[in-house]
């Protein structure tokens, strides 16, 4: 299908220009979104009568998109996981994740849609670099760690259970206690036995 782009899409061509598309994408996502319109003469003549409209209106996207990506430049977000020892996820950190994060972080207004992890849904603890794809080929990247949420669990050598750190601690003082009253008994001075003869007066 034959269409007039309403402004510039990337690897697809530039505003005013006629390209050709396949039809679903035309009905389904650049029609709909005011991308682009069918190129007959009629909607070509009226295109060259709104250009500079059309024009200034699309100037004035580009500059919001450039506002959005000011706002993301140079942050750096942290989300904590539960991950195991060797630092694999109890499930993952998706796009959703990351755009909620650094919104609260920045004050930004970026949708999951536009977040680019470029090796899928992240499923291991460490740093990431993500880039935020903004529309009008204005793109951002910010930094990502993903790191684990609170200390691994110990495990008792002998028997293999699973030992919490309160209890372990818990044991640790008991320990401590019984150690400082040992040593309290072995300082006191012995006393004389109530079986030994006392000296003649």
């Amino acid at each position: 299908m034959n269409i007039i782009l309403l402004e510039k899409i990337a690897k697809l061509g530039d505003i005013g220009e006629a390209v050709k598309v396949k039809s679903g994408y035309a009905r389904n996502f650049l029609f709909p979104q005011g991308k682009a319109v069918p190129a007959t003469k009629a909607n070509l003549e009226q295109f060259e009568q709104r250009r500079a409209e059309l024009l200034a209106a699309h100037n004035e996207k580009i500059a919001h998109a450039q506002t959005r990506a000011g706002k993301l430049a140079g942050v750096s977000i942290a989300i904590e996981v539960n991950a195991s020892d060797e630092g694999r996820l109890f499930g993952s950190v998706a796009a959703r994740d990351v755009a909620e994060a650094v919104n609260e972080k920045a004050g930004s207004d970026l949708a999951r849609s536009e977040v680019i992890l470029p090796g899928g849904s992240i499923r291991q603890c460490g740093d990431y670099e993500v880039i935020a794809d903004l529309g009008f080929e204005v793109t951002a990247t910010f930094a990502l760690s993903v790191i684990s949420r609170g200390a691994p669990v110990q495990f008792d050598d002998e028997e293999g259970e699973a030992e919490s750190e309160p209890e372990a601690a818990a044991e640790a003082s008991a320990d401590e206690s019984a150690e400082i009253a040992a040593e309290a008994l072995a300082d006191e001075p012995e006393t004389a036995s109530d079986e030994e003869e006392k000296p003649a007066e």
